[in-house]
């Protein structure tokens, strides 16, 4: 499928993957400072997000993100990958079964298989499902934002994400196929790894950051106590520069 998406800057290529409640705009910030970082980045909608519209057919997210990359950066080159939250996931997905690919990783207040919801975050499905079924797409956004922007997001952070998730039920509203559930064996990412959880986010996203971070050879963690569950929007200079001081020493390896 064509997956929207942009690319801006030369030198060596980070894709950026963007949030379950978001599209690619959520990386605005990320994108200006990795660009003036010499960095080419790539940011993607995934399907039934932003650009790309829901899925007519089952389809694999980690095959897909990888056939823009071969398109945008070329088969067999290695690139970096940045992933929030559900975004995230893909990004492991991809890294874990095709390592030789993905030369750094950043996973951002990840979602992973690792997931086990507790009360809190089902009660948040669970009325987000009774709002969506009822007709009250406001209800639901606002929901939403309410929950996954920390303390420290401003008046623009919960605009923006207030229309990426309309934007986003509004994709998903006109039906589509699911992604294909394929094992990941997170001991397989050979990619220089860092981890980030804030401080401020749910309980089960703070221990999906830990047992990633134990899994994945190598991995670092860092938490920010500042951020909830999308500190790339809450304090976007501040999280861009910790993916860039992360990625900037590693990218040269990354590229070869």
């Amino acid at each position: 499928m064509d997956l929207a998406h942009d690319v801006t800057g030369t030198g060596p290529a980070v894709l950026l993957l963007h949030a379950g409640v978001a599209d690619r705009r959520m990386w605005d910030r990320q994108r200006d400072v990795l660009v003036a970082a010499g960095l080419r980045v790539v940011r993607a909608d995934l399907p039934g997000f932003g650009g790309t519209p829901a899925a007519a057919e089952d389809y694999d997210e980690a095959a897909e993100v990888l056939g823009l990359m071969d398109a945008v950066v070329g088969r067999g080159t290695r690139f970096a990958v940045v992933g929030s939250s559900y975004g995230g996931s893909v990004a492991l997905a991809l890294a874990a079964r095709r390592p030789e690919r993905v030369g750094a990783l950043v996973l951002v207040c990840p979602a992973a298989g690792l997931l086990e919801p507790g009360p809190d975050l089902r009660l948040v499905w669970r009325r987000e499902a009774e709002l969506l079924q009822a007709g009250d797409v406001d209800g639901a956004v606002a929901l939403n934002v309410a929950t996954w922007l920390g303390p420290e997001a401003g008046d623009d952070a919960r605009t923006l994400l207030a229309a990426m998730q309309r934007r986003a039920f509004d994709l998903q509203a006109l039906g589509g196929a699911e992604p294909v559930e394929v094992p990941v064996d997170l001991a397989s990412v050979t990619a220089a790894t860092l981890v980030v959880a804030g401080g401020h986010d749910l309980p089960e996203f703070r221990a999906v950051a830990r047992a990633v971070t134990a899994a994945v050879p190598g991995a670092e963690l860092v938490e920010l106590p500042w951020a909830g569950h999308l500190p790339s929007l809450e304090r976007p200079d501040e999280a861009a520069v910790v993916v860039r001081d992360f990625l900037i020493g590693r990218m040269v390896d990354a590229h070869r």
